[in-house]
């Protein structure tokens, strides 16, 4: 089950402690791109995962739609929001948030890069504890540096198809979790 259906269920603590943890650097940087100084973006991020779950349950991934983009209207739309409450923040069109919002703007293609980068490394970082260190090295040597497999083996003293599993094994579950994620 992908961490996007399990977060459709409210109770299902270890996905929303997975997902906070892969996405809140991700939405502070985005209200922090705001302008907004880091405690109200720290604020801003909080009202964005309380609408998110709220908003879960009934959610349904389409592929031929961006969860980025979601989460990123949801993110401007909850500073918008704040901005009206405050009416010391002036919406302006031209907002680095609002400008990066559209996701078939080819000028998003950085934006992109980033986001998959950074949604990545952070769930490589929280996996690496549920994997044996060896299991973990010999993928990171060979995805992560780029060492030929029999290389990674000789350096490990295992078998190149040893290599090859536990380079399926990382690889499979960062594909699982992060399925709907990466769109």
């Amino acid at each position: 089950m992908t961490l996007l259906e399990r977060l459709r269920d409210p109770g299902e603590r270890d996905a929303w402690t997975e997902f906070v943890q892969i996405y809140a650097p991700l939405l502070f940087h985005w209200s922090r791109g705001t302008g907004l100084q880091a405690a109200d973006a720290a604020d801003l991020v909080q009202d964005v995962f309380t609408t998110l779950v709220q908003k879960m349950p009934d959610f349904v991934y389409d592929r031929r739609k961006s969860f980025r983009s979601w989460l990123r209207t949801i993110t401007l739309n909850k500073w918008r929001d704040r901005a009206r409450a405050r009416r010391a923040i002036a919406v302006d069109p031209r907002d680095r948030l609002l400008a990066n919002a559209a996701v078939d703007d080819p000028a998003d293609f950085l934006a992109e890069s980033e986001y998959r980068h950074l949604l990545t490394c952070r769930a490589l970082q929280l996996m690496k504890a549920d994997f044996r260190p060896e299991t973990w090295r010999a993928c990171w040597m060979t995805v992560g540096e780029g060492r030929p497999a029999h290389e990674v083996a000789a350096a490990l003293n295992i078998t190149v198809s040893a290599v090859y599993s536990a380079t399926c094994r990382v690889l499979g579950r960062l594909r699982r979790e992060l399925a709907g994620l990466l769109d």
